[in-house]
């Protein structure tokens, strides 16, 4: 079976940092695009961040810009986001996607969705609160 499962969320105070992992089971990320995702209570689910298969083009929502950062490790089957400078509307469930699409720029990856050859985690919980 085809799992993406993230950890890292938690409770952090505005400016603090939380580095999100995804991981994989039952199947490889290596031909994947992987994304992160995040929904706060009665918004729709944004699009953060979206990485290609070969880790060598990234792409960054406006929001999230200078201060997340977007990482793979093929070898451990895993994706990161590294977020610095949190801030309350930074918080939300925290869902990360596998994409086969072609990548591109990233938009593609960006824009979510479901399909058959699209994976979606079960959320990581991120609240920023002092």
């Amino acid at each position: 079976q085809r799992q993406l499962v993230e950890s890292g969320g938690g409770l952090v105070q505005p400016g603090g940092s939380l580095r999100l992992s995804c991981a994989a089971s039952g199947f490889s990320l290596d031909n994947y695009a992987i994304g992160w995702f995040r929904q706060a209570p009665g918004k729709e689910r944004e699009g953060i961040s979206c990485i290609s298969s070969s880790g060598m083009t990234t792409k960054y929502g406006d929001s999230v810009k200078g201060r997340f950062t977007i990482s793979r490790d093929n070898a451990k089957n895993t994706g990161d986001l590294q977020m610095n400078d949190l801030k309350p509307e930074d918080s939300g469930v925290y869902y990360c996607l596998a994409d086969l699409r072609p990548f591109g720029s990233g938009s593609v990856c960006l824009s979510g969705g479901t399909a058959d050859y699209i994976y979606w985690g079960q959320g990581t919980q991120v609240t920023v609160s002092a």
